[in-house]
């Protein structure tokens, strides 16, 4: 292995100058770890360095000529029937145990390291891209699918009221039965179960998992068929891979709410984008491209802003090729082919137009839509937004409870282990940038690819960071994984081209063992049942649970929210308090507050086993809430009266005698 020396370099190329300046950024953001602790200032100038220097390596390597290991024949044969065999284990495992434990996440890590293995060393001869999609595809049906089976309810918090939705447009049959809310103007999702519920004549929850449920899944075909536009299959199926064993990728599929179908409309969207961009597009390309952004907006309003900066980056790239510095003459067509940048100006400015036509006759809050997110958007700027204010919900709030409460091992860990899998496929993604980038290799596809991730990842990472979350920046996740995945896989592929055999198996085989595991033990792959349930609030219930919400509805009579005194408003923990106001049962229910060492002051209170054992979320009287474990004298005091319990539920009022 041998470098160029240093008067052979060419410090004006555009990727080696970027690759510096990578290193000289993740320097210069070393020292905000001293003004405020948040875990992606901790580890992202680290994962930029590391990227930075390996491309660094990867560039001025002289010998280009990598031969990568490869499976034997008999090995590489002998892996699909294995994969094939554990994904079978899994539903066993999960019927056996009645949910997805440890155990099962660990397996399932064991499987998708297995395909990625596959897909990385099988030798051309052997390499067979439609039995590896073919495994990606039922892995993630059997992931997905066995966390709805072990359910007895839903999985997340909004898919009750879009159920609730659901249900009252298939019992008016019509769409006036939700004109009261935004998604009177978005309406597709509950339009798609409703008529799948009449068209297969079952019931609107199977409805639900036979339509949004099993498209999910299938969707991730969409990425390799994005990514075959720009590579060889080896790594168009590496990127499909990335895309189905992320988290938020996994969460989307047993949360299914409109962000999930927004979310296969878009990658529709990304698809036909780079299609017209790669390829000599007809009217029917296009028409996709068309369809697919129209069916964001009818379908998903953060769906629809994701898109519109999908778009924009399409746009901003079409002028760089136009009117930039980048010579599309010097186009290595070894690696992508030389093509005149698309006009998209027409198609940006429809998709705009149409979006704030639906949004302002959206109704949202007694507004418009459009005129609300912008009043909310104007107040944040006025009162909280700063430099490193950092925004916090209930995981903030979590970390500085278990800063006050001397944190274990664990819970120091724990944080960092549900981004680990992020921050693998982010080095990769930098790398796949750094590639992309060079004068030779860039055209508008790629650009379009390099500048979405980029600012999506500004509405992900860099606005948190100044007190701005109006974007709802944990929906963005999803979305950023697509170019992520592609651009990851595209450097991946750099690393094996340009690597010497023994680094290259070293990345390799790290990130074969490590992403998906990571991946599969972040907190949103298993909102169901947490692997850390101390850290993370679990967002499904019991039966037990959801029989003493309909019990405690039947009991109260389900009074309507504006017949409620403040005095009588239900108090329980979060997340089991949005129950009972999304179904109806009891419309005024709140957080219940829980003071530090003491007891709640509440009249009207619900205790459940799960605040007693696992991560539940709880107000504090002076400050934001925290996550905590409380005994059941902390929420129901002796002075109360219990008017209703099955063994985990329990509802204490206050007493007739006092």
């Amino acid at each position: 292995m041998g470098y160029s020396s240093l008067s052979e370099l060419r410090p004006l190329r555009l990727d080696s100058v970027a690759a510096i300046g990578g290193l000289l950024l993740a320097l210069a953001m070393l020292p905000l770890q001293l003004f405020v602790s948040q875990v992606y200032l901790d580890t992202v100038p680290f994962v930029l360095a590391i990227a930075c220097g390996l491309y660094l390596v990867a560039l001025y390597q002289q010998d280009r000529e990598t031969t990568m290991p490869r499976l034997p024949t008999s090995v590489s044969m002998a892996l699909p029937s294995v994969v094939l065999v554990g994904l079978g284990g899994l539903i066993v495992l999960t019927s056996i145990q009645g949910e997805r434990t440890p155990v099962f996440f660990g397996l399932a890590g064991v499987l998708a390291t297995l395909i990625l293995v596959q897909i990385l060393f099988t030798s051309s001869r052997d390499f067979n891209q439609r039995l590896l999609l073919a495994q990606i595809v039922l892995f993630a049906l059997v992931f997905r699918f066995t966390a709805l089976y072990a359910t007895p309810g839903y999985i997340g918090i909004d898919i009750w009221t879009h159920m609730g939705f659901v249900d009252s447009i298939h019992a008016q049959e019509s769409l006036s039965a939700i004109s009261h809310d935004k998604h009177y103007a978005s309406p597709f999702y509950h339009l798609l179960v409703v008529a799948s519920s009449l068209l297969l004549d079952v019931p609107l929850r199977l409805a639900l998992y036979l339509s949004v449920g099993i498209v999910m899944p299938l969707s991730v075909l969409l990425i390799y068929a994005t990514t075959n536009l720009l590579v060889s299959a080896r790594w168009a199926v590496l990127a499909t891979a990335l895309f189905a064993f992320a988290g938020h990728v996994a969460n989307w599929g047993m949360h299914l709410i409109p962000t999930s179908l927004g979310l296969v409309f878009f990658l529709g969207v990304l698809y036909a984008l780079i299609r017209v961009m790669r390829i000599e597009y007809t009217i029917r390309d296009f028409s996709l491209l068309l369809l697919s952004s129209v069916a964001v907006i009818l379908t998903h309003q953060v769906s629809t802003f994701i898109m519109l900066v999908l778009l924009l980056a399409a746009f901003v790239a079409q002028v760089v090729f136009i009117v930039g510095p980048f010579g599309l003459t010097r186009l290595d067509t070894s690696v992508f082919r030389a093509k005149k940048p698309v006009n998209l100006i027409g198609l940006v400015v429809f998709n705009f137009g149409m979006t704030i036509f639906v949004w302002s006759l959206t109704p949202y809050r007694d507004q418009s839509f459009l005129e609300t997110i912008l009043r909310y958007f104007r107040q944040t700027l006025e009162e909280s937004a700063g430099f490193l204010n950092i925004a916090s919900g209930s995981a903030g709030a979590s970390e500085a409870g278990a800063e006050a409460a001397a944190p274990t091992l664990l819970e120091q860990l724990v944080p960092y282990i549900d981004v680990l899998g992020f921050l693998f496929l982010l080095g990769v993604t930098f790398v796949g940038c750094l590639y992309v980038v060079h004068r030779r290799r860039a055209e508008q596809s790629v650009f379009t690819l390099l500048l979405a991730a980029a600012i999506m990842l500004v509405f992900v990472l860099v606005l948190p960071m100044f007190g701005i979350r109006n974007f709802i920046p944990t929906r963005w996740f999803a979305f950023l994984y697509a170019p992520m995945a592609i651009l990851g896989a595209i450097g991946l592929r750099t690393f094996a081209r340009n690597l010497s055999p023994g680094i290259v198996v070293t990345c390799l085989v790290l990130f074969a063992l490590i992403y998906p595991g990571a991946m599969f033990l972040a907190a949103e792959s298993n909102t169901e049942n947490p692997v850390f349930s101390e850290q993370h609030e679990q967002l499904a219930y019991s039966e037990a649970e959801l029989a003493a919400v309909d019990s405690i509805g039947e009991l109260t009579g389900s009074p309507d929210g504006d017949n409620i005194r403040p005095d009588q408003q239900l108090h329980t923990d979060h997340p089991y308090q949005t129950v009972f106001s999304r179904t109806g049962a009891y419309p005024s229910t709140t957080t219940a507050t829980v003071p530090d060492g003491g007891s709640a002051d509440h009249d009207y209170v619900v205790y459940r086993t799960e605040q007693s054992t696992d991560a539940t979320y709880f107000g504090t009287a002076d400050g934001p809430g925290r996550i905590e474990q409380v005994s059941q004298d902390r929420l129901c005091s002796p002075d109360q009266a219990t008017v209703y319990t099955n063994g985990e539920v329990t509802m204490c009022t206050p007493s007739p005698a006092s």
